[in-house]
C-alpha cells in the first residue's frame, strides 16, 4: 500500500493514539430536518457498536427488512459515536420499547425522507492523544496552525480498505477483469471501492509532491465549489481561482475512476489518467483533495500528559488520517 505524506517537514511525533470508547468520540452534524413526514429519525448514541451492528440491532427488533433503516454515515465501531438513522414513522411506538446497554436513544425528529449515505454536514470529533510532553504539545499546536493555512490532504484512511489491504485490492482487480465473481453484491461493492480508493491515494500522493508547502493546482483541475456543491473545471488557473482556494471557497478534487464521472483536462489530466482505470464497471466519483479543518479546541492535563482536540472535518474526511497529518506518519499501512 502506497504510502500516505503530508505538507509537514517535521520529524514524526511519538505519542499513544488509541480508538476505544473513552479516547474516540465522534458526533454526526445532521442536515435540517423538515419535522414532519412520513420517517422518524433517531438520533442513536452508542458504544463499541458499528453503524451495521446498530442496522442489524433495529431491524432485528422491529421485524423489518434491513433497507428500510437508512443512515447518513458509517461510524466506527471501536468508538463513542452518536449518529442519526431513519425507520418509517409507523414504527413510533414500537422503537419506544426497544433497550441495549450499548444502544441509547436521545432524541426523535420526523423528517419527509428516508436518510441516505452523505445526509449529514460534517462529523465532529473529540480525540485523546495520550503520552504527549510539553514539547510535543507545542509541536502539535504549530502543527494544527498549518494544516489549518495549507488545508488537510484527503486521503482515505487505512479502514476504507479492509484488515488484508493488499489482498482486497489484488480481489478487486480480479473482480474488474472479470476472473473472479462474488455473490455478496454488498461485498463485491465494497471491495471496488477500495481499489477505486487506492487510484485517488496514489493520485494525492503524486500531487503532493509537485509543491512541498502547498497544494499545486494545475490547468485543468476539476473543482469542487464548497459552497453552490457543483465542480467545475477550469483550463487555467488564474489568481481569483488561487484566491478562492486560500479562501476555502473551491478545493480541487481527485478521480475515484468508474463510469460516468467528470475527468479533469489538460496537464491536470496528464498526471490523472495515470491512476485512472476504465475497466471498472462501478459508478466513478470525485473527492475533494484537500479539506480544511474546523479545530474547536485544544486541552492539555500536564499530569496525566494528555491532550484533547475537539474539531469537525467534512463528511466522508478521516479523523485518523488528520491525527496522521499531525504525527507526520501512517498508522496501520
Amino acid at each position: 500500500m502506497i504510502k500516505r505524506v503530508y505538507f509537514q517537514n517535521h520529524k514524526s511525533l511519538n505519542f499513544d493514539f488509541f480508538q476505544n470508547e473513552n479516547d474516540f468520540i465522534v458526533e454526526e452534524v445532521p442536515i435540517t430536518f423538515s419535522l414532519k413526514g412520513n420517517f422518524l429519525i433517531l438520533k442513536i448514541k452508542k458504544i463499541n457498536l458499528g453503524t451495521w451492528d446498530l442496522i442489524d440491532l433495529i431491524s432485528n427488533f422491529l421485524r423489518i427488512d434491513k433497507n428500510e433503516v437508512g443512515y447518513a454515515g458509517l461510524k466506527d465501531k471501536n468508538a463513542t459515536t452518536t449518529q442519526y438513522i431513519s425507520i418509517p414513522k409507523k414504527y413510533s411506538k414500537e422503537i419506544k420499547k426497544f433497550k441495549h446497554k450499548k444502544v441509547q436513544i436521545l432524541e426523535t425528529y420526523l423528517h419527509k425522507e428516508k436518510l441516505n449515505i452523505g445526509d449529514l454536514k460534517a462529523n465532529r470529533f473529540k480525540i485523546n492523544l495520550k503520552k504527549v510532553d510539553f514539547n510535543t504539545l507545542i509541536l502539535i499546536q504549530n502543527c494544527i496552525k498549518n494544516i489549518k493555512k495549507t488545508g488537510m490532504p484527503n486521503y482515505f484512511g487505512f479502514q476504507r480498505f479492509g484488515r488484508d489491504i493488499e489482498e482486497n485490492i489484488q480481489k478487486a482487480k480480479q473482480l474488474v477483469l472479470g476472473n473472479l465473481h462474488i455473490k455478496d453484491r454488498k461485498l463485491e461493492k465494497m471491495l471496488i471501492s477500495a481499489y477505486q480508493s487506492a487510484f485517488f491515494n496514489s493520485w494525492l500522493v503524486k500531487r503532493i509532491s509537485l509543491q512541498k508547502d502547498k497544494f499545486k493546482l494545475i490547468d485543468g483541475d476539476v473543482f469542487h465549489d464548497l459552497k453552490k456543491d457543483k465542480f467545475f473545471t477550469s483550463s487555467k488557473i488564474t489568481s481569483i481561482l488561487e484566491e478562492n482556494f486560500d479562501k476555502k471557497i473551491v478545493s480541487p478534487t481527485g478521480l475515484l475512476p468508474g463510469r460516468k464521472v467528470f475527468k479533469a483536462t489538460l496537464k491536470s489530466r496528464e498526471i490523472e489518467e495515470r491512476f485512472d482505470d476504465s475497466s471498472i464497471y462501478e459508478k466513478g466519483y470525485r473527492r475533494d483533495a484537500i479539506v480544511f479543518v474546523k479545530v474547536n479546541d485544544i486541552k492539555y492535563n500536564k499530569t496525566t500528559q494528555e491532550c484533547l482536540i475537539d474539531f469537525i472535518l467534512p463528511k466522508g474526511s478521516y479523523a485518523t488520517v488528520f491525527i496522521e497529518n499531525i504525527a507526520n506518519k501512517n498508522f496501520n499501512s
